[in-house]
C-alpha cells in the first residue's frame, strides 16, 4: 500500500474541515484517497484525471463494494481533485506531468508550519518530558487532534473553555461516548490547556456529562481458570498464571526481565503503571516453570549471539546506556518474541518482548474452548486475584499493596465480587 506523503495529508484534512462532509466521515475519505492513490500508481493511471477515477469506480464495482461506498469514495476523490487545481468540476482538471513522481506532489511544497502541528508536537514533548506512558501519549494527541477537527481548525492560541466544554457535550449528545472516554478527553485537553497553551483551564460548569455505570468487575472461580490454562499452550499459560498469581496487568507481565525475578527471597519485582514499582510474593507452585522459562531465555540468547545477531530492544535510553557492556550481560525481557525483528537503522536483528495481541487473542480462544459464559481477558485474572485474596480473609490494604494501586477506594471495587461475612451470616427473610 502507498504511504501518503505527510504535506498531501495535511492539506486533506484541510480540505476536509472546510468541507460538508460529517466528521465522523474523515477516517473513511483519507482511507478511499489512499486506495485511489494505490490504484494509480498500480496501474499506472494519471492521480488527477477523471478518467482514473472513472476507472477506480468501476474496480470498487469489481470488488463488490456497496452504492454508498462507491458514493463516498468518490466524494473523497473528488475533494482531493479540487486541492490540486481550483477547477469548477473533476473534467476540467489537467495534468502537467502526467508520470507524477512516487511521492506524489500535487500541493505546493512550500507549506508554512501548521500551528496545530506544532501544538500536537508540543504535547508529545511534554509528554516524553514527563516520562509518562506511550498510551498516555497517544490518547493526549488524538484528542487535541479531535479538538481541532471540531472547532475547525480554530488557531490553538484562539481556543477558550467554551470550546472545550462544546466539544465534551458534543461527546456525550453526539457521539455517546462512554464516561471513562470523556473523562481521558477532559485530562488530555486538561493538559493541553496547561502545558502546551500555557493558559489556565478555568471551571467548566454545565457540560453534559456521560453517566457513569457501576462497574462490578468479572472474576473467575479457581475451577473455571484451571479450565482455561489447560487450554493453553506454552508461553501463554505462564503468562496466565503470572497474571493470576501475582496480580499483574497484561503490559507488566510481557514486561518482565529476567533481573526482576528473586527466587531466594521469594518475589518479584513489578515496574507498574505510572513509574510506580512494586514487589509481590513469587508463586511457589510455578518456581519450577519460572525457572526453566528463564534457561529457555538464556539458550535463546546464546543461539542469537552464536549467529551474529545483537540480542533485544531495550526501553528508553537503557540500551543506550549499556551499548559497551559484553551483549551477554544486557538485561533480558522473560518473555521475548519467537521471531527476530529487522531494525533498518543499525541493519541489525533483535528480539522485541511477545506482543499484547497474541496473549489476548489466545486467551480469548482459551476462554471459547473451555466453554466459560463470563465475559472474560487478560485484566479477569487480575480481578480474580483480588477477589479471591479478599474471600479468604486476607486485609483490604494488603491487597491494595499487592494490587499497586494509590486510593483504597480502587481496590474496594472487589468488595461486591465476593459475599459479604459476618458473625452470623446473612440471609433472605424468606429463608429465616
Amino acid at each position: 500500500m502507498i504511504k501518503v506523503p505527510e504535506a498531501l495529508q495535511k492539506k486533506y484534512n484541510l480540505l476536509l474541515m472546510n468541507s460538508d462532509i460529517a466528521l465522523d466521515q474523515y477516517v473513511h475519505c483519507k482511507k478511499w484517497l489512499r486506495y485511489y492513490l494505490d490504484f494509480c500508481k498500480k496501474y499506472s493511471h494519471s492521480y488527477t484525471d477523471a478518467k482514473s477515477l472513472f476507472l477506480f469506480v468501476e474496480k470498487l464495482k469489481q470488488k463488490a463494494q456497496t452504492p454508498s461506498q462507491q458514493s463516498q469514495a468518490k466524494k473523497a476523490v473528488e475533494l482531493y481533485y479540487s486541492g490540486v487545481e481550483k477547477s469548477e468540476s473533476v473534467s476540467e482538471i489537467t495534468v502537467s506531468d502526467p508520470d507524477i513522481c512516487e511521492e506524489i506532489k500535487p500541493f505546493s511544497s512550500d507549506v508554512i508550519d501548521d500551528p496545530w502541528d506544532i501544538a500536537v508536537d508540543s504535547i508529545k514533548n511534554e509528554i516524553k518530558l514527563r516520562h509518562y506512558s506511550k498510551k498516555t501519549l497517544k490518547a493526549y494527541s488524538l484528542w487535541a487532534e479531535k479538538l481541532r477537527y471540531f472547532t475547525k481548525n480554530k488557531l490553538p492560541e484562539s481556543l477558550t473553555p467554551e470550546d472545550v466544554k462544546a466539544f465534551l457535550t458534543f461527546l456525550a449528545v453526539k457521539k455517546k461516548v462512554s464516561a471513562s472516554s470523556q473523562n481521558q478527553a477532559f485530562n488530555g485537553l486538561l493538559f493541553f490547556f496547561r502545558h502546551v497553551l500555557k493558559k489556565e483551564f478555568g471551571k467548566i460548569d454545565g457540560v453534559v456529562r456521560a453517566k457513569r455505570k457501576t462497574y462490578i468487575p468479572v472474576v473467575l472461580s479457581r475451577e473455571e481458570i484451571d479450565c482455561i490454562l489447560q487450554n493453553l499452550q506454552y508461553p501463554f499459560d505462564l503468562v496466565v498464571k503470572l497474571l493470576y498469581g501475582c496480580g499483574l496487568r497484561l503490559f507488566e507481565c510481557l514486561n518482565l526481565r529476567v533481573k526482576d525475578f528473586n527466587f531466594d527471597a521469594g518475589l518479584l519485582t513489578v515496574h507498574g503503571k505510572g513509574k510506580k514499582d512494586r514487589t509481590v510474593p513469587l508463586p511457589e507452585t510455578i518456581r519450577n516453570d519460572l525457572k526453566t522459562q528463564i534457561n529457555r531465555v538464556i539458550a535463546l540468547h546464546d543461539t542469537d549471539l552464536k549467529d551474529g545477531y545483537s540480542g533485544v530492544f531495550l526501553p528508553d535510553r537503557i540500551e543506550k546506556k549499556y551499548t559497551g557492556a559484553p551483549k551477554e550481560l544486557i538485561w533480558q525481557w522473560f518473555f521475548p518474541a519467537r521471531e527476530l525483528t529487522f531494525v533498518s537503522e543499525t541493519n541489525e536483528y533483535r528480539r522485541y518482548h511477545l506482543h499484547e495481541t497474541h496473549v489476548q487473542k489466545a486467551i480469548k480462544w482459551a476462554v471459547r474452548k473451555s466453554k466459560i459464559l463470563k465475559r472474560a481477558s487478560a485484566h479477569t485474572f487480575r480481578h480474580s486475584f483480588a477477589s479471591h485474596l479478599l474471600q479468604a480473609n486476607y486485609d483490604i490494604r494488603t491487597i491494595q499493596e499487592l494490587l499497586g494501586h494509590s486510593d483504597v477506594r480502587t481496590t474496594m471495587i472487589y468488595t461486591h465480587t465476593v459475599k459479604s461475612r459476618t458473625i452470623k451470616e446473612t440471609k433472605s427473610p424468606l429463608d429465616l
